[in-house]
């Protein structure tokens, strides 16, 4: 099991490789961040945003939460999605789900996981909508299409934001991007054709 020194010692040796491989990475880091992406994705620990697009560290700008659910009373989410579109003036907006999401399943299967359980009713309802539809799926099957419906329900939810439709109303170019993640492969897929504005 990993202690906490350890990873402190871990930060030590990243940040000399770092500054070995660029001395001024750190400076230039510091002085201002200018990302033309925002991530909204999944907490899972296996989906980090920075990596899987290849970006460097200042290159995105992530929110993430239990099966990258955006909810339009969300403070957390709305506050990020407006710094980001707003203060950054991000370009992207990229909703990404991953296949074998942990929280679709629990979501579609009715596993009990406790509190969480009212967080992914916003799942369960989307997927209510495409019962008929899931149910001539097997169970893999039914959870990964899930996976990409809520990818596609949830960057809808970003549209109907007050955020995105005042950014627009402004002439603010924001395209919204609907993605989805292989932890088998580590491809990242489109769903749908990316949103813009009307």
């Amino acid at each position: 099991m990993k202690t906490l020194p350890e990873l402190l010692e871990k930060n030590r040796r990243w940040a000399a490789a770092r500054v070995k491989e660029d001395p001024q990475f750190f400076t230039r880091l510091s002085e201002a961040q200018q990302p033309k992406h925002f991530w909204i994705g999944c907490s899972d620990s296996r989906v980090p945003a920075n990596q899987i697009m290849g970006l460097e560290p200042g290159e995105v700008f992530v929110h993430r939460n239990v099966a990258n659910v955006v909810i339009p009373s969300d403070l957390n989410m709305l506050s990020a999605l407006q710094f980001a579109i707003e203060v950054l003036k991000v370009e992207h907006v990229i909703v990404c789900g991953h296949y074998g999401c942990g929280g679709v399943k629990a979501a579609i299967t009715d596993q009990r996981a406790g509190l969480v359980d009212n967080w992914l009713c916003h799942v369960r309802e989307a997927a209510l909508g495409h019962a008929e539809d899931l149910a001539q799926l097997t169970v893999e099957e039914r959870i990964n299409r899930m996976c990409e419906l809520n990818v596609i329900e949830q960057a809808s939810h970003v549209v109907q934001t007050t955020v995105l439709r005042d950014a627009w109303a402004r002439g603010q170019r924001v395209d919204v991007h609907r993605w989805i993640y292989s932890l088998r492969d580590g491809l990242l897929h489109e769903v749908a054709p990316v949103l813009q504005k009307p």
